[in-house]
């Protein structure tokens, strides 16, 4: 039912858990894979999750794996997928009520005039470009204008990048991209946001670094981290 993973698959989606239970499973996504099914056909992160639970823990059926939420192809870092249909549900409300808390990375083209601050704006996407833009307060015949407010501090920089700590405030299409942007802090590698060129993996130096929520079923605390890409290179140093 679920493709044979190699040897070396299977131990590089073994490493890649970053915490697993009864009920969740969260993972650190690499840049180019896509969350959850699309037109491409590509297979997903879910279903190369269920071919290597149904592998490690010899299960003939069907494995489920809810997706309570997902991540731009381009962009890496912590994905919670869930094991059951309780957690699913729980997962997808606290979701909509803003009770997860995540925390993303993001090295940028540009250093920030300003070391912190919340950038408020107004967002209009592009269905037919996939992309979003900023424009000024909706009126006339800008309705489908969405308001955007998120929080960054700036950490440190490398020889030639920026990196941001970016906290969302709201959840709106490529938001952080296109927001780090117009300040003139495009994320590194990312074209259709302003970068001056790509990353050799084609991805986008954009991660979902932290994310803490109360568990859907057991109701503790769960704080977790991903550890930062070894293609951003110095900025462990």
């Amino acid at each position: 039912m679920y493709r044979k993973l190699s040897e070396e698959e299977f131990s590089g989606l073994q490493q890649r858990i970053v915490y697993e239970d009864n009920h969740l499973l969260v993972v650190n996504k690499k840049s180019g894979e896509i969350t959850q099914g699309d037109k491409t056909g590509d297979e997903c992160l879910a279903e190369t999750y269920k071919a290597f639970i149904a592998q490690r823990d010899g299960k003939p059926g069907q494995v489920f794996l809810g997706i309570p939420h997902r991540l731009d192809r381009p962009v890496c870092g912590l994905v919670i997928l869930t094991k059951t249909s309780k957690a699913l549900e729980r997962m997808c409300e606290m979701f909509r009520n803003g009770d997860v808390h995540k925390t993303y990375w993001a090295l940028c083209c540009g250093k920030p005039s300003n070391p912190e601050g919340v950038l408020e704006d107004w967002i209009v996407r592009n269905e037919k470009q996939n992309k979003s833009y900023i424009v000024k307060r909706p009126g006339g015949n800008v309705t489908e204008a969405k308001l955007a407010r998120l929080k960054y501090k700036y950490l440190r920089s490398t020889e030639r990048y920026h990196l941001l700590e970016v906290e969302l405030m709201t959840g709106r299409h490529h938001q952080i991209r296109c927001q780090l942007s117009h300040i003139g802090c495009p994320v590194k590698g990312d074209l259709k946001y302003g970068a001056p060129r790509s990353n050799p993996d084609g991805g986008i130096c954009l991660q979902s670094h932290a994310v803490t929520f109360q568990h859907p079923v057991r109701k503790t605390d769960i704080s977790l981290s991903a550890d930062v890409p070894g293609s951003w290179k110095g900025i462990n140093s």
